[in-house]
């Protein structure tokens, strides 16, 4: 089974609420969270999502692009995280970091930049529920999908496979099948599903 998970990044942020509702029949709603010094660009916080956890049951994939994820862990999960994403490439140490995600009750899962190998995930992989392969550079939506970083999917999936595999950048329609056949369990789709005539339609088509 293959989920979708809408990214807010792409959604009218003057309207969230209705918004959220377009997208209520998603698996799960996958937040970004830059901090303007992992990546060059800054977005929401901890009270944007508090606020939206008040207006849905979905899921929320909350995708931590900072520099030092771990003093901020319980305060995402108070806001409403259920599954708490961080980079490999961060400062933190990822055993204390997947430590502090499953102390707060979330699942734990890491990303990994286009630039990364997979070889960078080291044994503390098998503690993950959760991997996400970056298919566009961090930091901004809209990007066209690096289809060359898809093997690092299969790799994964055999790797860890007790791990949902989640690939994140540039997917649609066209490029939606690849991710498929290279065994992702979870797409990120924001533009595609935020600007779509039937936001509902589109994920269907995605997941099939």
């Amino acid at each position: 089974m293959v989920y979708i998970a809408p990214s807010l990044l792409a959604a009218d942020f003057s309207r969230l609420s209705e918004e959220i509702v377009k997208i209520r029949r998603a698996d799960m709603l996958h937040v970004d969270v830059m901090d303007g010094h992992f990546v060059p660009n800054l977005s929401i916080g901890p009270a944007v999502i508090e606020s939206i956890r008040k207006k849905t049951k979905l899921l929320f994939d909350v995708h931590l692009m900072m520099e030092e994820p771990l003093p901020y862990i319980s305060v995402f999960r108070q806001a409403g995280a259920d599954i708490i994403t961080f980079h490999v490439e961060c400062k933190d140490p990822p055993q204390a970091v997947i430590a502090a995600i499953k102390a707060s009750g979330a699942k734990a899962g890491v990303a990994i930049s286009p630039k990364t190998p997979v070889s960078e995930i080291g044994q503390w992989g098998e503690d993950l529920d959760q991997i996400t392969v970056m298919t566009v550079e961090p930091g901004f939506g809209g990007q066209s999908m690096m289809v060359d970083m898809l093997p690092k999917v299969y790799k994964l999936r055999a790797r860890f496979p007790q791990a949902l595999v989640e690939v994140d950048g540039g997917v649609n329609l066209d490029t939606a099948p690849l991710c498929k056949a290279a065994g992702a369990n979870i797409l990120v789709a924001g533009t595609s599903v935020f600007r779509a005539e039937d936001p509902y339609l589109e994920m269907r088509c995605l997941a099939i």
